[in-house]
């Protein structure tokens, strides 16, 4: 590899990340002295940066890596988990946000400790702490440190071995990306994520037209129209059985996941409790739903123009992404380039070690002591608990290059040690009174072990996501039968302790029914109704029909919303 290749990357990279780091700098100077200001951002975060946040903490290596791989080797129906989880945020945003907000919660566990008790409080942190440390933060380093070794070729660069090579990038972007949790707290992660954000934006949609003119000899529309023509069964979404992602898993399981993912995963999450208000919040989730539905043009088709490039001459599915930057992007977009991947790394990351040290300090170690802390000391804290955090990840990353299924795959079967007990503890405590922190005990309890017999001792023949809905019906019962049989003494009552101005997005509502009506769409195209063997003569009437009523319900609900939303602003105003 040329030298002059790797110094012009490496500054233009440089160059890229320091304006993002002195911006980031700027936003954050004098409110990370406070536990508000470090962990929540001092309740002050706007709808562009919640949106921004969100997306890059969702959207990060694993992603460019593991969809892409996923759709060069098999289809596209592992869109599945981007697409359908605009569903989820319309739950979060119109839903539990306005709970959330209204209660002031720092953390998850605080919202079930006030619902359920300490002990639930508890075994909730001890299963996001071990997901966080054992499969989440590891994925992320390695995903975008296979990136890097790819683009630089750095086993070579530096005559090592491929997993030597691994190992010293991770720990290399590890210790860069952990400086903006350690020191900057959440204001600074979710400035820095919007901005690197508008760079994936322009890497997601400069990487397929290059790929596509590649793909063309020098023709765009070429391109295209191979892909469009040739091979169309890669373009199919709807998954069969054998496919990573049967289509019948949208029904089940993947909804129940998708709610957690978006509506009680702390590290997604935290960046909402820390809105301005229930308004901006809202906005916030709702715009990061749209730029989720994008996720399978820009982070599936790169995939399947690599298929049409290369065959199945590559070593694993997961180097399909990085195979096609390295050949196909301008040698000018390198340094930009690698800033973006390794800025969505880094959102993803420093998210993760905010949040992980977050949960540590507020329900672990301040409960522990029992006595009242300073915010000094609270913080001094979560700097050493996310740089242990940070050290053990370093161990774990490395050890993933061993996974056979692909990246994306894994990381979705072990989350799912955690994620259905989470989502149905918090739904039944948002909509029951009388259910005990007994019932969610028992459920913590009966999912791992659950879980792990049916996935990895059993032998049965069903999708893992088929297995979350399951296990989520089951849990349901469970928790309802002990509320029934062993009621709580005093039916449990929200309090009301907004510290922010709770009137809703007026347009809320319309904008959700648009989200719903574009998934439909995209689902349509990319189906045998639509681009799988061509056009038939059925799509343009369906897509016309979703417009039109999509149409209609928007004229409704904003009449509706609107009518909601000068009542609760003139009740608002007698507050604020």
């Amino acid at each position: 590899m040329e030298l002059n290749y790797i110094t012009s990357t490496l500054v233009s990279c440089v160059f890229f990340m320091g304006i993002v780091a002195w911006v980031s700098y700027q936003k954050t100077k004098g409110i990370t002295d406070t536990k508000d200001g470090y962990f929540l951002a001092g309740r002050g975060l706007t709808g562009v940066f919640i949106a921004g946040s969100m997306v890059l903490t969702n959207l990060s290596a694993e992603h460019l890596i593991g969809l892409n791989g996923s759709a060069y080797g098999y289809n596209m129906s592992s869109m599945a988990w981007e697409v359908t989880a605009t569903i989820a945020t319309i739950v979060m945003a119109l839903v539990f946000l306005p709970r959330y907000l209204s209660g002031a919660f720092t953390t998850l566990p605080q919202f079930l400790s006030n619902r359920f008790g300490d002990d639930v409080r508890r075994m909730t942190v001890v299963l996001f702490m071990v997901g966080y440390g054992l499969i989440t933060i590891p994925s992320i380093l390695y995903s975008g440190s296979i990136a890097v070794l790819q683009l630089f070729d750095i086993p070579n660069l530096v005559n090592v071995s491929y997993s030597a090579g691994l190992t010293l990038t991770i720990v290399c972007v590890g210790v860069i990306g952990a400086i903006y949790a350690v020191f900057g707290g959440l204001k600074a992660v979710a400035v820095s994520d919007t901005l690197n954000g508008i760079g994936l934006l322009i890497i997601g949609v400069a990487v397929p037209v290059f790929g596509f003119i590649a793909l063309g000899d020098g023709s765009l529309g070429a391109g295209i129209n191979q892909v469009v023509t040739t091979h169309t069964e890669k373009l199919n979404a709807i998954g069969a059985p054998t496919d990573p992602t049967p289509f019948s898993t949208l029904f089940t399981g993947m909804i129940f996941a998708n709610l957690f993912y978006w509506g009680t995963n702390q590290y997604v999450i935290q960046r909402t409790l820390g809105a301005v208000s229930l308004a901006e919040g809202q906005k916030g989730v709702l715009y990061s739903g749209y730029f989720k539905l994008l996720v399978p043009f820009f982070m599936m088709v790169p995939g399947i123009i690599a298929f049409h490039l290369y065959g199945g001459e590559l070593q694993s599915i997961d180097l399909a992404y990085p195979h096609l930057v390295k050949n196909v992007l301008p040698v000018y977009m390198s340094g930009f380039f690698l800033a973006v991947l390794l800025g969505a790394v880094f959102s993803s990351f420093n998210s993760l070690l905010n949040s992980a040290a977050t949960l540590f300090v507020l329900d672990i170690y301040q409960p522990y002591k029992k006595t009242e802390l300073s915010d000094q000391q609270l913080i001094r804290v979560a700097k050493i608990a996310s740089i242990l955090i940070a050290l053990f990840s370093f161990v774990v990353s490395p050890l993933l290059q061993f996974a056979p299924e692909g990246l994306f795959q894994v990381i979705r079967i072990f989350t799912g040690f955690y994620n259905i007990p989470v989502i149905t503890i918090v739904l039944v405590g948002l909509f029951t009174k009388q259910v005990p922190g007994l019932a969610a005990k028992v459920v913590i309890c009966f999912h791992v072990i659950a879980y792990a017999l049916l996935k990895f001792v059993i032998d049965i023949d069903i999708n893992f996501i088929h297995i979350y809905g399951i296990l989520f019906v089951i849990e349901l019962i469970i928790m309802l039968a002990i509320g029934y049989w062993m009621p709580m003494d005093k039916p449990w009552q929200f309090t009301n302790n907004s510290r922010v101005d709770m009137t809703p997005w007026a347009y809320g509502l319309p904008v959700a029914i648009t989200m719903v009506s574009c998934v439909i769409i995209i689902y349509l195209l990319f189906s045998p109704i639509g681009l799988v063997n061509g056009l038939s003569s059925a799509f343009w009437p369906l897509v016309g029909a979703v417009l039109v009523i999509n149409g209609f319900l928007c004229w409704l609900s904003i009449k509706y919303w609107r009518k909601k939303y000068f009542q609760a602003l003139d009740q608002s105003r007698g507050k604020y």
